[in-house]
């Protein structure tokens, strides 16, 4: 423990610099009486949370009935603003631990490529086949929109000034001169975020969404991914030696910002299309200002050195084409900078003329020419690692920047194959056929060559505005490559007809073709999601289904025998509590594994999953490792969902950190599989049996209170607040399906905000505790089962270590406090009662399990982090519920209260680091 106190004490003191400048802000902007209220709340809360008195819980209470507006609201933005600072800091903090390892301890940091390229080498791998699995590895990450960052992107470029200038005070070369301009810059930072109104006065429209998902791009991701990899060469060549490492591009970025049409009408295809001129629009400025950069740097004279005839033979022949006199440049001599001005005007022309580059290759060769005759008068080893680095780019962004997934819901296809069908009478009521007959007359549409589409205007909007979309594809395969659009997600997948509907739509479009002669080509994934726990049980069928049939086979055939698969964490955990959804995920990637193994087909799984616990939340590397180790082989994709970005991406030196450690995760993973005749260490058929029992029961235990409990979803509505939600202009898509009040239409997202903000984080860890106890108590040797699996088992460690962390940011005593919302007292009293006891029976199964003391206790720095923010959430979380109710009391509440009630969900999300 004083190990991390030590390492922890450079973070304090970050801490206390932010929040000794925040209060000179205070004093300044609010006067004396502003910081003494802050600090006197802040004071109060801190007691409280040491040891509980009634007296200062009253006196609390009572300092904050009292606030009046304009006090008030600045309060909030108190405690809110303090919670940034303190994320600023903590990012710091990781940035100055990594540096720490190679500088001070002089060892590898665990998750890095360089502690796992060290754990590679214990395999003895022949080199030729490491190089095999290091061919095979991929990683996609798809970013997303919702829940979208609850924090202004003005903000986030705050906090990134801030977290820069943190960053240079710990240089130890800082002169006394500049460290006080640093803190002068600090200091006016701090103000400038205080100045700055925090919340939007407006939804996000999808192409606000667009850009904010750029920015990252723009800001890191376009030169850490290249980082990555560049980072497991050196440490491949460094660590073993004698072999000529080849590390091709395994980390890729996606999105579905623009492309996510399912429960969004503002996604509309002009939508899309504008979002993919977007990312080439920004990708081109990458590369523009890349050349530009190396135009300055190749200033190389053939008085000076010799160039490739290859690279002089295609200045001569391309000059006059391309450029006119003025462009030229002037220097003859200088060929490279000669071939980098026909490479900006070409590059300048994608998309407007036929003097553009028709694709991406074309740019590669061009820059190959010019690396290739650089070799000549430098050593290969030393040559010009910036335009390396940018031939990699060129190869992972192309000229659309990242692929965009199109998703949309099975019901829309269905509506629109009912239709199409019945205009040229195959069928009059395509909807009520059963799954067979469905298939039988798919199949035969698809094994024929010949359309079924008649005019445009036989059809209705609903369908028109379907086909518009595959029609989209095809225009945007043609404009911006076929690596812009290369998946079609289902959404609500229940059957294998889901899939052969979408498939039918692409054939009508000309994304997918059969052409006379039996020939076929796709040019579309076609992935299903399988989201409820019911899907995730029919999952192995449906799939079976497709691969025994002909017509889907040969669509797999030319999409190189590779399947996706989407599995949702979010809406499974909200039909049946995190623990069953986590094991029946894990069930079903196993299962489907296996079947899809005896057809020889490639599996890549699609996790959903989203920042927060409840919604399958977590760091990358755990994420991974917590998988089926079988199917990590093929691939690995994840959402990255807009909450995360921030905290993942905003900054290079954690966005590499993230990205390494999943890079870690997986190598080491599926070298320990290759190396490996049987991976058999958690296919002891007790553990799955005992995650059967554990899940039945934890199952039983929420179905029971969520669709058993009539008056749940009243105490839901009431004791959270998730009508307010709605105003806080977080995303551009509706927080239910259809507009709908039912349960079973409103998002995972906002029903796990809510949640989170009341401080229950129920979707979280709730009903685990049951399966877990109920378990343990019938036989003696259950425990010390559950203690083996935690420990050899990394599905069960990563359960079981993110319910501690649900259990450990949830807080019963706050969320006690929610109950005043409640109109019934009854209600309020009766469901709460049984959330707490099952809250106290999940700690306790936890401890047991882990043989942790305190919950957290494996992971010291996150558990001082969580202690850190509690006495300043606990204000927030009180605020809120006086204003909820106060504003729910109102039938024309001011603008001033529902700001108020804004700024204290926003507080809270950021000193929880969750919305949604």
């Amino acid at each position: 423990m004083n190990e991390t106190i030590d390492r922890n004490a450079l973070l304090r003191s970050d801490v206390k610099k932010l929040g000794n400048i925040l209060g000179e802000i205070l004093v300044h902007h609010g006067g004396i009486e502003l910081f003494n209220e802050v600090e006197a709340i802040r004071e109060m809360a801190k007691k409280l949370r040491q040891e509980y008195d009634a007296n200062i819980y009253q006196q609390l209470k009572e300092k904050i009935r009292q606030l009046k507006p304009p006090m008030r609201q600045n309060v909030i933005r108190a405690f809110s603003i303090y919670f940034h600072l303190i994320n600023i800091a903590e990012q710091n903090h990781r940035i100055r631990r990594k540096k720490q390892y190679k500088l001070k301890e002089q060892k590898a940091q665990p998750f890095s490529i360089e502690r796992a390229v060290t754990k590679v080498k214990e395999y003895k791998m022949p080199n030729e086949a490491l190089q095999n699995v290091i061919n095979d590895l991929s990683i996609e990450l798809i970013i997303t929109a919702h829940p979208t960052e609850a924090t202004k992107r003005t903000v986030l470029e705050i906090q990134k000034r801030i977290s820069t200038i943190l960053q240079d005070l710990n240089s130890p070369a800082v002169t006394d001169l500049e460290k006080e301009n640093l803190l002068e810059n600090l200091y006016n930072e701090v103000t400038t975020l205080w100045q700055t109104d925090e919340l939007r006065h407006r939804k996000p429209r999808v192409l606000d969404e667009v850009r904010n998902g750029l920015y990252y791009f723009d800001q890191t991701l376009f030169d850490v991914i290249p980082a990555v990899h560049e980072e497991l060469e050196l440490q491949l060549e460094n660590q073993i030696d004698n072999f000529d490492w080849k590390v091709p591009n395994f980390l890729h970025f996606g999105s579905w910002i623009g492309g996510d049409r399912d429960g969004n009408p503002n996604v509309t295809p002009e939508i899309t299309w504008q979002t993919l001129l977007m990312q080439r629009e920004l990708v081109i400025k990458k590369y523009d200002d890349s050349i530009n950069e190396l135009m300055k740097r190749f200033s190389q004279s053939t008085a000076r050195i010799e160039v490739s005839e290859s690279l002089l033979k295609s200045i001569a022949e391309e000059e006059p084409v391309y450029l006119n006199e003025e462009e030229k440049w002037p220097i003859t001599s200088e060929v490279y900078r000669r071939k980098f001005a026909i490479i900006l005007k070409r590059l300048h022309e994608v998309g407007k003329s036929d003097l553009g580059y028709k694709n991406s290759q074309e740019l590669i060769d061009d820059l190959h020419l010019i690396l290739d005759s650089a070799e000549k008068h430098q050593p290969r080893e030393k040559a010009f690692k910036s335009l390396r680095t940018l031939i990699r780019q060129v190869k992972l962004f192309g000229f659309h920047l990242v692929t965009l997934d199109i998703r949309n819901h099975s019901g829309e296809h269905e509506f629109a194959v009912k239709e199409i069908l019945k205009a040229v009478n195959i069928t009059q009521n395509y909807s009520e056929l059963n799954e067979e007959e469905k298939i039988k007359i798919l199949a035969e549409a698809l094994n024929n060559p010949r359309p079924l589409l008649l005019f445009e205007e036989d059809y209705s909007k609903q369908t028109r505005d379907i086909l518009k979309v595959f029609h989209l594809i095809r225009r945007a395969h043609k404009e911006f490559g076929k690596r812009s659009i290369e998946v079609y997600l289902i959404s609500m997948t229940q059957s294998a007809s889901d899939l052969l509907e979408v498939l039918l739509l692409a054939k009508e479009a000309g994304v997918y073709r059969l052409y006379a002669d039996g020939t076929v080509q796709s040019d579309i994934n076609v992935a299903p999601l399988l989201e409820t726990i019911d899907d995730l049980i029919a999952g192995p069928k449906i799939m079976k289904t497709l691969f025994e049939m002909d017509v889907y086979r040969n669509h797999l055939k030319e999409r190189s025998n590779h399947q996706e698969i989407m599995l949702g964490y979010s809406d499974g955990s909200k039909d049946g509590g995190t623990l069953t959804a986590n094991w029946k995920l894990f069930k079903a990637q196993q299962e489907i594994h296996n079947m899809a193994k005896d057809f020889d087909i490639h599996l890549k799984f699609f996790h959903g999953r989203g920042g927060s616990l409840g919604r399958g939340g977590g760091s990358l590397n755990t994420s991974i490792l917590s998988q089926p180790v079988e199917t990590l082989g093929d691939g690995v994709k994840i959402t990255e969902q807009g909450e995360v970005l921030s905290s993942r991406y905003l900054i290079s030196d954690i966005a590499f950190r993230n990205l390494e450690q999943a890079a870690s995760a997986l190598l080491e993973a599926c070298v320990r599989v290759s190396s490996e005749s049987q991976v058999d260490y958690y296919r002891d058929r007790e553990w799955e049996l005992a995650m059967e029992e554990i899940s039945k029961h934890s199952l039983k235990k929420y179905q029971s209170l969520v669709f058993g409990d009539p008056d749940f979803l009243t105490y839901f509505n009431q004791a959270t607040p998730l009508n307010e939600i709605g105003a806080l202009n977080i995303g551009s898509r509706p927080m239910s399906r259809k507009n709908s009040q039912r349960f079973e239409d409103l998002r995972a997202i906002p029903w796990v905000f809510a949640w989170t903000q009341s401080r229950h984080m129920l979707p979280a860890w709730y009903a685990a505790g049951t399966g877990l106890e109920t378990f343990i108590n019938q036989e003696p040797k259950h425990l010390e089962m559950l203690q083996t699996m935690y420990q050899k088992w990394p599905f069960f460690r990563s359960t079981i270590n993110n319910l501690q962390m649900a259990l450990m940011k949830a807080d019963m005593a706050t969320a006690k406090q929610y109950l005043l919302l409640v109109h019934s007292s009854d209600i309020a009293e009766r469901i709460y009662s049984n959330i707490y006891d099952e809250y106290q029976r999940t700690k306790k199964a936890l401890l047991q399990i882990s043989r942790n003391e305190e919950l957290l206790d494996h992971a010291p720095n996150i558990k001082e982090s969580v202690h850190r923010r509690n006495p300043y959430v606990d204000p927030l979380n009180f605020l809120q519920v006086y204003l909820i109710q106060k504003l729910r009391e109102t039938d024309q509440p001011s603008e001033d209260l529902v700001t108020e009630v804004l700024l204290t969900i926003n507080g809270v999300a950021a000193g929880l680091v969750n919305t949604g």
